[in-house]
């Protein structure tokens, strides 16, 4: 058992807890890291990057069976699921590694254990050996979140998955049932769909994609449709009936229940903080349906306590946090950082075909009083697309009328998850249309649509 005084102390080691370590150790600071499962977090161990790894081997099998589209021959195409998943696993225990040299060498110190707070500035932690009593000025909380589970539609591990259940699993569903279709539920869906499982999405919304623009999300349900995937929209999962071997979801649609049966079912219907366990309401800090509120800063109210990431609410990507945790290190270091904007942070979703968006949908431009302009180019206009062999997909462009301002940018189609940073950029540089249309794109890329949707919106397109 150890006592330690830190400079910070930061609980959880995921995407905006290490990072906040290593930049505080980068400033000066003395700090350590709590966590009580894996360096690297949710993100690196159990998300972000084990599914793209997934979603890779599906890309690339989906790639083989179209050889002939490419003028390719390629015989007895087959995959082993259990070298899949190996490969997927192996990519994160290498990110894990990864983070582990990175914290020994910006001298962070790590305490593998559970913590709590006792007191303002006190951080207790329960470890193998014991209990280390530890204590700072600032205490960043970085402890992520959980998959939600629903009443009746509580994982089993066996006929009902989460995303941890469905990153490892034992066999390759016949008959699978998605429950959500966020970025969680759509990415699973496109993986083991591309992989052969007959696959049903159920969205209680009116839409697939729910945050994402009308116009992206409708193109993408017409490819998921296309590819074999059954889309319900506007319907909800009531009930799960499990028996041997399968399962039979009473699914409401249009006030009727249809009965269907699946061998497997996956419910990705959303995420709740780690905020249980932490002495938090002691402390006196404010939680609001599971996340902690904070301010601009991520400062709880609480004198140097902050929380970072998914603890702290929307958008909950790994992104963002590690953008937090900058910002949080250097106000603990005396610094002026500047506030985290999340209307310019880009969603990724990286199914077939990819989503990428920043910024405002057409019909949130609207809500918010904007008089817009609307750009449109699809990907049959772009001859990189098109000798891709891919040439589904659309590059959509808001601007304020008055002012010119790029209020938002979405896109669907091959690469749009590499091509939305453009746009990202863009808005962080208060970029307007002028400046847009008059940056030349190299040719022959998928960047050219982005500059062709922008000219679009002041009816200069050239290619359509």
């Amino acid at each position: 058992m150890a006592t330690g005084n830190f400079d910070m102390i930061v609980i959880g080691a995921g995407p905006g807890g290490y990072v906040a370590a290593i930049r505080a150790a980068q400033l000066g600071l003395r700090v350590c890291v709590v966590e009580r499962e894996n360096l690297g977090g949710i993100c690196l161990n159990w998300g972000c990057i084990p599914t793209k790894a997934l979603l890779r081997s599906s890309e690339v099998f989906h790639l083989m069976e179209r050889a002939k589209d490419y003028g390719l021959s390629a015989d007895k195409i087959g995959y082993d699921l259990e070298a899949v998943v190996k490969r997927s696993r192996g990519v994160a225990r290498q990110m894990e590694g990864g983070v582990k040299h990175l914290l020994k060498k910006n001298k962070v110190e790590v305490v593998m254990g559970e913590a709590t707070l006792p007191a303002r500035g006190k951080v207790s932690v329960k470890t193998e050996k014991g209990t280390e009593e530890l204590s700072a000025k600032h205490i960043v909380l970085a402890t992520g979140a959980r998959a939600r589970e629903l009443p009746g539609l509580e994982a089993d591990g066996d006929l009902v998955w989460t995303y941890r259940h469905a990153l490892v699993p034992s066999r390759m569903p016949k008959k699978l049932l998605v429950i959500g279709s966020g970025a969680i539920g759509i990415e699973f869906a496109s993986f083991y769909n591309t992989l052969g499982a007959e696959t049903t999405v159920v969205e209680v919304m009116d839409q697939i994609l729910p945050v994402e623009d009308r116009d992206i999300a409708a193109l993408a349900k017409k490819q998921f449709v296309k590819q074999g995937m059954k889309i319900m929209e506007k319907a909800t999962v009531k009930k799960l009936d499990r028996a041997k071997g399968k399962v039979t979801a009473h699914v409401e649609t249009g006030g009727k229940v249809e009965k269907l049966e699946f061998d497997t079912v996956i419910s990705a219907v959303g995420i709740v903080g780690n905020t249980e366990g932490l002495g938090l309401e002691e402390l006196g800090v404010k939680v609001d349906r599971t996340h902690v509120v904070v301010d601009e800063y991520c400062r709880t109210g609480v004198e140097g306590l902050y929380a970072i990431g998914d603890i702290a609410g929307a958008p909950w990507l790994a992104h963002k946090a590690s953008h937090e945790g900058v910002m949080v290190a250097e106000l603990a270091a005396g610094g002026h950082p500047h506030p985290v904007r999340p209307e310019s942070i880009a969603g990724c979703t990286y199914c077939q075909p990819q989503v990428a968006s920043v910024g405002l949908t057409e019909a949130k431009a609207k809500e918010a009083g904007y008089e817009i302009r609307v750009g449109k180019f699809p990907f049959i206009g772009n001859g990189k697309a098109v000798a891709l062999g891919e040439p589904e997909g659309l590059v959509k462009t808001v601007f304020d009328a008055k002012t010119g301002e790029l209020l938002g940018a979405h896109m669907v189609g091959a690469e749009v998850t590499e091509l939305i940073q453009g746009f990202v950029v863009g808005r962080q540089l208060e970029t307007t249309e002028e400046d847009l249309m008059n940056t030349v794109f190299p040719h022959p890329t998928l960047s050219e649509m982005m500059h062709e949707s922008v000219l679009a919106a002041y009816d200069r397109v050239i290619h359509i």
